[in-house]
């Protein structure tokens, strides 16, 4: 049996142990020390978001006795102050960990790329730089077992892994439900190469509900010729994912159980690897509110916490209408703007705000400190997916607002598991100017539902059941057997 099916067979029969897995896996790296897996991480980094998903990856398994390599790229499109700040902060408080940098080539624009979304064109300038990375390895004392990186770059790692010798797995910073669409592509493609030019309704996947033609990413539909999102992005990566060793995705089973199940049967593609939820992923470091000492002054499930994230692109005309709908709402909020959208509202909207709310500035934001105090009530948010598991694990309702992407896909997932509210009326962000009026409607109904918080606490039980018991330890158990697995292989075959 190929290690693959193998790992298959483990994660479709997962089940409690009686004993802690902690416990198992202490054992089993403290008999192995001498072996303990040497694991590579190179994700493409777009975004603070997925960046942060892989920190705390790493920490875990470091924690467990793996011997880490974290390999960040130079230079980075969008190295912000926040991204730096988090990696500074990340290998400090881990020296354990290894850091390498990867020079990449620089970004260039051809002219059938020229109107291209600048983190499309950074990822081919990786792309592009991946024949640097075999010899960047062989500069590391010990032997790498496997490699995990992301769905971006997938397509150029899987043409260069096999002559590494080493295992690729894919760390999806998405809901399985978009994985999976993803992950179907090319067998959507392969049928009709035009799908999405004229979509006559919704899609049909085997093994799962369909796919609603609202709820594809606009950028799917773009037929311009500037566009390759689909062509020379998604389906190549898709198409790849066939020959990498696993993924792992940021769910749990109880939260998107028949998605997990079709992709771990086969009925999906037969193809495709087996998927380890290993969520509700934990951050290592420790959060608190400390900051904004307003929020313990607050009685409890009172405040609504709003934040859309740094790079949805919300007219400034929307940002005025959410402002006016939090003040008419009359419940308290808190609010992170950029500086930019801070000074659009004038005395007259901050003196309101004095008395109900709170805007606070875009930047290092200790999110989950923020879910877990008392005094939040619900979480206005796009859906992007890290948010979604944050929400889950402190039980806070969601009042989805998809903006883009796998963002209605992941609202959809968010609302059947009964973690919140997707106001399906309001659309794609920048369909239509959703007035002030319709969105303090949204925020009174969701703030004043017992109902909602009541089925969110419940998801948060069950968020708490999945790492404690069959979740992250379980599966990061599986993932270190099968590397150890690999370098112990590698040794009978030099001796």
């Amino acid at each position: 049996m190929s290690e693959s099916s193998s790992l298959c067979n483990h994660a479709k029969s997962c089940s409690c142990p009686q004993s802690t897995t902690q416990e198992s896996i202490e054992l089993f790296v403290s008999a192995n020390h001498a072996k303990s897996p040497h694991i590579v991480f190179f994700p493409s980094g777009l975004g603070a978001g997925q960046l942060n998903l892989f920190f705390r990856l790493a920490a875990m398994l470091a924690s467990r006795g793996c011997t880490l390599t974290f390999i960040t790229i130079q230079p980075h499109l969008s190295a912000t102050k926040l991204i730096s700040d988090d990696t500074s902060i990340f290998f400090s408080n881990h020296p354990e960990i290894k850091k390498l940098n990867f020079e990449i080539l620089p970004v260039t624009a051809s002219k059938s790329t020229i109107n291209v979304d600048p983190f499309m064109l950074q990822i081919d300038a990786i792309s592009r730089s991946l024949v640097k990375l075999g010899p960047l390895l062989s500069t590391l004392d010990e032997p790498v077992a496997a490699m995990v990186s992301d769905f971006s770059i997938a397509d150029g790692l899987t043409q260069i892994i096999p002559d590494l010798g080493i295992h690729l797995y894919i760390l999806s910073t998405t809901s399985a439900r978009f994985y999976s669409t993803v992950a179907y592509l090319p067998v959507l493609l392969s049928k009709n190469p035009a799908l999405f030019k004229n979509l006559p309704g919704d899609i049909a996947i085997p093994g799962l509900a369909p796919i609603p033609k609202s709820s594809i990413p606009n950028s799917w539909l773009d037929n311009s010729p500037t566009n390759y999102v689909l062509t020379a992005f998604l389906l190549p990566n898709a198409e790849s994912l066939c020959k990498v060793s696993g993924v792992f995705l940021n769910t749990f089973n109880w939260f998107e159980p028949e998605t997990i199940t079709a992709l771990n049967t086969g009925k999906i593609r037969s193809s495709l690897p087996p998927v380890f939820p290993l969520g509700p992923l934990e951050s290592t470091e420790q959060e608190n509110c400390s900051q904004w000492p307003w929020l313990d002054d607050k009685p409890a499930d009172s405040i609504i916490y709003v934040n859309f994230g740094t790079r949805e692109p919300i007219s400034r005309n929307q940002i005025i209408e959410i402002g006016k709908g939090l003040l008419i709402s009359g419940h308290s909020f808190l609010w992170i703007l950029k500086d930019e959208q801070r000074e659009l509202f004038g005395e007259v909207f901050m003196e309101g705000v004095r008395d109900k709310g709170k805007i606070v500035k875009e930047g290092r934001v200790h999110q989950e400190g923020i879910l877990g105090h008392p005094a939040i009530a619900v979480f206005m948010n796009q859906c992007e997916w890290d948010c979604v598991m944050d929400a889950a694990r402190f039980g806070v309702p969601l009042l989805a607002w998809p903006q883009h992407g796998d963002q209605k896909m992941n609202a959809e997932v968010v609302e059947k598991a009964g973690l919140g509210v997707w106001v399906k009326e309001w659309g794609w962000g920048e369909e239509r100017l959703v007035n002030g009026e319709e969105i303090a409607e949204k925020v009174r109904m969701v703030m004043e539902n017992r109902d909602v918080r009541r089925e969110a606490r419940n998801v948060r039980e069950e968020a708490e059941k999945a790492i404690k018991h069959c979740g992250s330890e379980k599966k990061l158990m599986e993932f270190i057997v099968a590397s150890t697995q690999k370098i112990e292989t590698a040794s009978f075959i030099e001796k």
